[in-house]
């Protein structure tokens, strides 16, 4: 148990028969009434997201969320197996957990993975990564990176936007949270 002024970014509540991560959290004291705290939570499994307001000092379930630091693997075909780095057990991720993380994982990448009372809640990658550009169209002669953007295939399978002058076998990095380009890595 916690109380809500204990409340930061990350935790993970056992409430409304779920798990809900915090994202954001506010104190609130207005001038007339009692203060509250407003948060924003995360359902983990499902990824929805709500807007909570509760009672300053309220009591709140937290649950147990055990976060290590694995080393991928390989996929099998249905799950994703992962390695932990310190005990060298291998554990398997199902698809579902792995969520759009799949799309930037290669072979030996690194990822954390949070798992609650033995199964897993979802993995986290870091920030960002960086890929080799598998497939795109070339570039022509004029195309300036203050220009458009181009579809271009990762090693990874994922597709993204980059600048008209990059071409095949090119490095780039790649932000994890939404796919977004952020620059070519000589």
């Amino acid at each position: 148990m916690a109380s809500t002024n204990d409340l930061k970014n990350g935790l993970v509540l056992d409430m409304d028969n779920g798990l809900w991560q915090v994202l954001e959290f506010q104190h609130v004291k207005p001038g007339k009434g009692p203060a509250f705290v407003r948060t924003k939570l995360k359902n983990v499994t499902s990824g929805k997201i709500v807007d909570k307001t509760f009672n300053a000092g309220t009591k709140v379930e937290t649950a147990t969320v055990d976060r290590s630091d694995f080393q991928y693997l390989y996929n099998d075909g249905t799950d994703y197996i992962f390695m932990d780095e310190k005990t060298y057990e291998q554990i398997h991720v199902s698809p579902e957990a792995m969520g759009d993380a799949a799309k930037y994982l290669l072979e030996n990448g690194r990822a954390m993975i949070a798992q609650h009372e033995g199964s897993v809640l979802y993995v986290e990658l870091p920030a960002s990564v960086v890929l080799e550009i598998t497939h795109t169209e070339p570039g022509l002669q004029g195309d300036r990176s203050t220009g458009g953007t181009k579809p271009a295939t990762l090693e990874t399978g994922a597709e993204i936007q980059v600048p008209l002058f990059l071409e095949t076998g090119t490095k780039v990095k790649v932000d994890t949270r939404d796919g977004s380009y952020l620059g070519r890595v000589s």
